[in-house]
């Protein structure tokens, strides 16, 4: 298994190293030429680094907390993939207390990417991340403090549920009782920024017992998919994708209702390339028709706001008989399954709770 495990790393390791070079190298570059810039701390000019430090004593400074670490302020306990900044400290705090290092944790309402007003930038579209607003003031947390060091770093934690299904009895009960200490699993994985100095790595790693396989220097952001929104603050529709529009069965193109469409014959529906939509049409169609007196169906993973699980309970409320299988172990959305089975059965649907050995996407 250690072999196998050394593998694995190995392999991830060459993969992380690349998945940075993409946007350092190629990206964010081309972004550039574009007029589409992400500013570095150095490429700030004055009336840039104005805006930037009003916006991080309106909006970043008042909802963090710096923790300075000393025998009364032992290692936070750091969330799963949360970001947060160990920070090299001389000198003495306000309280007269000597300390080396602190910790910075952002919270998750903080954008991660923030987009510099027009008319300050030289180019049309003009970003900082937080992690720079950070590193650039985050002296001010410490006031008569020296700041040697500040770097970024997030840790992933073992997410897994630990339950044994066969000895529960009341399984439901059993995984809600599990969720809250999910983001507080053990470590698997630290990441830093390749500027974290050797002192500040180790020391992170023997706060949450890793070792150097488990490290992870990164050059950028510790948290990639947080870019994902800047698509759609830049209106460039030469720069991106053409959407793509599901079609749909011809079966159902002169059908005026999906159970007109299933007389006529079967229909095998292909996603993505075909919609989802007649699905959710068969289901809404269905909890309001007078000859459909009961619906079975299984459920494995349901978002918050799920137009699938309304109907349902729509049909559930009308008289009809409702049964529904629910995935309780469906990874990551387990909390959200409960919450929609609770809703049924609160209105009278029969709900069986399952934890699949098989599954077919």
């Amino acid at each position: 298994a250690r072999e196998v495990y050394q593998l694995v790393s190995d392999e991830v390791h060459a993969i992380v190293k690349e998945q940075y070079g993409l946007p350092n190298d190629e990206v964010l570059p081309q972004l550039a030429a574009e007029g589409i810039r992400f500013l570095k701390r150095a490429d700030w000019n004055a009336e840039q680094r104005d805006w930037i430090r009003d916006f991080f004593f309106r909006e970043v400074m008042p909802v963090i907390t710096p923790i300075g670490l000393d025998p009364s302020h032992p290692f936070p306990r750091v969330l799963n993939k949360s970001l947060n900044f160990a920070v090299e400290l001389e000198g003495r705090d306000a309280f007269g207390r000597s300390s080396g290092a602190a910790i910075v944790q952002a919270p998750r309402v903080l954008p991660r990417v923030i987009r510099l007003p027009r008319e300050l930038g030289e180019s049309e579209y003009s970003f900082v991340f937080l992690s720079s607003i950070l590193h650039e003031f985050v002296h001010e947390l410490f006031a008569g403090m020296k700041v040697l060091g500040c770097y970024q770093f997030r840790v992933t934690r073992n997410s897994d549920l630990f339950v044994d299904e066969e000895e529960v009895k009341n399984l439901r009960a059993k995984i809600q009782g599990e969720l809250p200490q999910r983001h507080f699993g053990d470590a698997v994985r630290l990441e830093v920024a390749n500027s974290c100095s050797e002192a500040m790595t180790q020391f992170l790693l023997g706060q949450f017992n890793l070792t150097e396989t488990d490290l992870y220097r990164v050059a950028g952001p510790v948290n990639l998919v947080r870019l994902m929104q800047v698509p759609d603050w830049v209106l460039r529709q030469d720069l991106k994708f053409q959407p793509f529009t599901p079609g749909l069965p011809k079966a159902l193109h002169k059908s005026q209702s999906v159970f007109d469409g299933i007389r006529s014959g079967d229909i095998l529906l292909h996603h993505p390339y075909q919609s989802f939509n007649p699905v959710i049409e068969l289901l809404e169609q269905s909890a309001v028709d007078p000859q459909v007196v009961a619906i079975k169906m299984t459920v494995y993973r349901t978002g918050t706001d799920s137009v699938l699980m309304q109907s349902l309970l729509r049909a559930a409320q009308s008289g009809k008989e409702v049964t529904v299988v629910v995935e309780l172990m469906a990874r990551f959305d387990e909390e959200a399954n409960i919450g929609w089975a609770t809703k049924l059965e609160e209105v009278g649907a029969h709900v069986v709770y399952g934890v699949f050995g098989y599954k077919v996407h």
